[in-house]
């Protein structure tokens, strides 16, 4: 049963890809519809509708957590623990050799992840600079593109004629941890038990309910059915536990530049404690 949520209701941004739905689903048609003022942007933006208190609650990228003060819901947001099939370095040359990368900035996080993967794995410092996500474009730019979300699920990798690389088996390679791309974040004001029990009640709706989501989610968007079934089932966590936060805190520190210019690619230190803002 799902706690009462008192008025006003919370503003809460989601985002609009197809990973972020099954988080939803409850709000959209589960037993919490209702409870919260939600809207849908691309993460970047949602994190910015927080910061700027435009929302209180929001799918905060992973990224935006060391640039901001705010409490998570635990035990819930978007994961991989190997392939993530939405985040994709398309690379007209070897990954050592690419000096210059178009990236999709809808999502901060990935576009770091995409740096640290470079610098980590493969020795390469490109410059970044920000671009619609255009494949053809992208690449007419730069060595290599940046795609996420929903227009990397557009591509057919196996079919391209460049070296692809899913950047959720990358980060698992470099590491030995999940990847957490992004958390329920806000202020900690706003994130009663509650109001938190009320989200994790509407991602368990949603995992409860993927065969409604295939159906409802699969035609709008242009995809296959079974293309969204496999990505909701076999790619995308949504319910972490300690590995997928200690993945979240490896991410925050190389992030951060830790170890940057010293050479020390290789497994990620699985026993690092995790920090008080993202503990368990």
């Amino acid at each position: 049963m799902t706690p009462t949520i008192l008025a006003p209701k919370l503003k809460v941004c989601a985002v609009s890809y197809l990973n972020t739905v099954p988080l939803v689903w409850g709000m959209l048609h589960g037993s919490q519809k209702g409870l919260f003022d939600l809207t849908f942007r691309v993460p970047a933006a949602c994190a910015d509708l927080v910061a700027a208190g435009q929302a209180d609650i929001g799918i905060i990228p992973s990224y935006e957590l060391s640039r901001h003060k705010l409490g998570i819901v635990s035990g819930l947001g978007i994961a991989c623990r190997g392939p993530v099939r939405s985040i994709l370095l398309v690379s007209k040359t070897p990954p050592e050799a690419i000096r210059t990368l178009a990236a999709d900035s809808s999502s901060r996080t990935s576009v770091e992840l995409a740096r640290v993967i470079l610098s980590r794995r493969y020795g390469a410092e490109p410059r970044i600079h920000r671009h619609a996500p255009d494949l053809g474009n992208m690449l007419g730019h730069a060595d290599a593109a940046l795609i996420i979300g929903d227009p990397a699920l557009r591509l057919t990798p196996e079919s391209l004629p460049f070296r692809v690389y899913d950047l959720g088996q990358e980060w698992m390679e470099l590491t030995g941890l999940p990847m957490v791309f992004a958390v329920w974040a806000g202020p900690h004001q706003c994130l009663t038990p509650a109001v938190a029990e009320a989200f994790r009640e509407s991602c368990r709706w949603g995992l409860e309910h993927i065969e409604d989501i295939v159906k409802t989610e699969a035609a709008p968007r242009g995809f296959p059915s079974e293309l969204v079934r496999r990505y909701l089932t076999e790619h995308v966590v949504y319910e972490l536990g300690l590995r997928e936060y200690e993945g979240l805190e490896t991410y925050l520190r190389y992030a951060g530049g830790e170890g940057r210019n010293a050479g020390d690619r290789g497994k990620a230190d699985p026993k690092a404690g995790l920090t008080p803002q993202i503990r368990l």
